[in-house]
This record gives C-alpha cells, sequence and structure tokens, in this order.
C-alpha cells in the first residue's frame, strides 16, 4: 500500500494486476487500483477534480483530467473517509501512476491540491 499525507489529507492507494482481464497476446494489462481518502482535517471537504499521469515503460504516458472520481464529486467530513475503486490498461508489463485532486474547504470555499502517492503497475511475473 502506498499512503501519503498533503494538508490534513491521507491518500491510500492498493493497486493489483488482474490477469483474468487481461490480453497479453495483445499487450493489454489491466490493473485494479483501490483508493482511500481520509479527511484529518476539522473542516469538511469536497473533492472537486482529479488528474492522473499515467506513464508506461516504453515511455509513453497519459493524462487524464476530469470532475470527481467515478462521476461523484463526495464530500468527506472532518474524521472521515471515501473509498471507491478503478482501473487502468496499460500496453506494457509495466508502468506507474501518479497524480493530485483539487478539493475545496467546506467551511472557506478555499481550494487545496492533494497529492495522490506514484504507485507501479506490474505484472507479478517481472517481480522475479
Amino acid at each position: 500500500m502506498h499512503t501519503l499525507i498533503t494538508n490534513g489529507i491521507r491518500i491510500s492507494v492498493e493497486c493489483f494486476y488482474q490477469p483474468a482481464h487481461s490480453e497479453p497476446h495483445r499487450q493489454r494489462y489491466l490493473h485494479v487500483y483501490n483508493i482511500r481518502i481520509e479527511n484529518r482535517n476539522d473542516f469538511p471537504v469536497k473533492l472537486l477534480t482529479r488528474r492522473w499521469l499515467i506513464t508506461e515503460s516504453n515511455g509513453s504516458s497519459k493524462l487524464v483530467e476530469g470532475e470527481g472520481v467515478i462521476g461523484r464529486q463526495p464530500i468527506i467530513g472532518s474524521g472521515e473517509f471515501h473509498a471507491y475503486s478503478s482501473y487502468s490498461i496499460l500496453s506494457t508489463e509495466i508502468g506507474k501512476m501518479s497524480g493530485t485532486y483539487v478539493m475545496t474547504r467546506e467551511d472557506t470555499n478555499e481550494q487545496m491540491e492533494v497529492t495522490i502517492p506514484p504507485f507501479v503497475l506490474v505484472i507479478p511475473a517481472k517481480l522475479n
């Protein structure tokens, strides 16, 4: 698990290769990642946008930006968390993801950027 705290928001990431949904002969490697966003502040926050940089081992990269996560812009109260799962399909056996969320304080409407910890997407056979 990869974890990072920025501006009182703790982001934890776990990722898993999905061989049943991958097609190595077509260079399609599907990875699921689970994200947990914990608000350690004494005020609620709203997740407005996400920005991901997905980099593959062949040097290609893709930027993914959008509103919220999984079609939602959750409000996370003080001491509460929001969790979701998503996936990424790579054309190489190894890649990495990094990114940020833009959130707003619900009490002051002040925006803040929260860093998502970088993590590696790798098929298990490449770990040996």
